[in-house]
């Protein structure tokens, strides 16, 4: 249990707190944790089915008509850069060297919070966390169990107590390592549609922006070159199939910037079709899940950041293996 918990429970019961009213401090606030996240945990299915599921899940992404549009670019550009930093930092920081550097890295934001993202966090805060619309409901049920310890060891009124100080931190911890998910989620969709894309239409596999542009530079060229050859459009056809012409460097440019800024603006609005199938495939519920059993340890342990979502990492893997695959395309 969090040792600030409980030093703040001690506090306040009057009086010199003997061994037995430590204990039943300690498992006051033990109990009314359990009791408050274990409620949380039992609101995650309404609130997944309300606001992931339709017509939920259009209500919630269409607030990513808008500024959204340039924000949710900035990030999926940004997002394999700042997964290098991350990489850094955590190397940094098991080897214990250049604390300095690891301060800096820290400072790094991840990207731009979007309008969905921001929604998302409030949702869950007044609906899971919150429930009813309340300020502090875990604060509430620690209290409550707090008045229960002073009746039964008839002790003086309990003064009103911040435990919101030390939980709100936790709080805000989870709800940005969350919001950085609907980036990665966004990243991961663009990279399945371009499979999807490649292969239907091209017969090619594009595991990304970067080989789907390759490949249609590489189609706009040949038929370039085809419209210019010597013995006519026809036989350039079959000239350039066998021997195909390689892109200029603008062609190139020009290409991949109109990809990724069309997928870019597709990732903005990708959660109304991604959230329905993450929430049929259950992918919502252990993310919500698995936020609320760490930030229910970080209470008890007096810890913080335990909750880091691994979706950014599966983002960047599948970047690097776009990397990779448009390179010998």
């Amino acid at each position: 249990m969090s040792d600030l918990a409980l030093q703040t429970g001690q506090q306040l019961v009057s009086g010199d707190a003997s061994a037995l009213l430590k204990s039943d401090i300690e498992r006051a606030i033990d109990l009314a944790a359990a009791r408050y996240f274990d409620e949380c945990r039992a609101a995650v299915p309404g609130f997944i089915a309300r606001h992931f599921h339709y017509p939920g899940a259009i209500t919630l992404n269409r607030v990513a008509l808008g500024w959204d549009m340039l924000r949710a670019p900035l990030n999926l550009f940004w997002a394999p850069l700042y997964g290098v930093f991350a990489v850094l930092k955590y190397g940094l920081t098991k080897t214990n060297s250049l604390r300095g550097v690891c301060r800096a890295l820290d400072k790094i934001p991840p990207g731009f919070n979007t309008r969905v993202q921001i929604q998302i966090s409030e949702l869950i805060q007044r609906e899971l966390l919150n429930p009813g619309g309340q300020d502090h409901v875990l604060e509430a049920y620690i209290l409550a169990a707090l008045r229960d310890v002073y009746r039964k060891h008839k002790q003086m009124p309990l003064a009103e107590a911040q435990f919101c100080q030390y939980i709100e931190p936790l709080l805000a911890d989870a709800l940005q390592q969350y919001q950085y998910t609907r980036t990665a989620s966004a990243d991961i969709t663009n990279s399945l549609s371009c499979t999807v894309l490649g292969a239907f239409a091209f017969q090619k596999f594009t595991p990304g922006g970067i080989g789907i542009a390759a490949v249609l530079a590489s189609a706009v060229a040949r038929e370039l070159a085809s419209k210019q050859f010597l013995l006519g459009e026809t036989l350039g056809r079959w000239y350039f199939h066998l021997f195909p012409p390689e892109p200029s460097l603008s062609l190139n440019l020009a290409v991949f910037s109109g990809v990724l800024a069309l997928l870019a603006s597709f990732a903005a609005l990708s959660g109304i079709v991604t959230d329905p199938v993450q929430a049929f495939l259950g992918l919502h519920r252990r993310r919500l899940l698995k936020m609320l059993n760490h930030l229910q340890q970080d209470f008890n342990m007096n810890s913080q950041g335990s909750f880091r979502p691994k979706d950014h990492f599966v983002a960047r893997i599948l970047d690097g293996f776009d990397m990779i695959r448009s390179s010998v395309l």
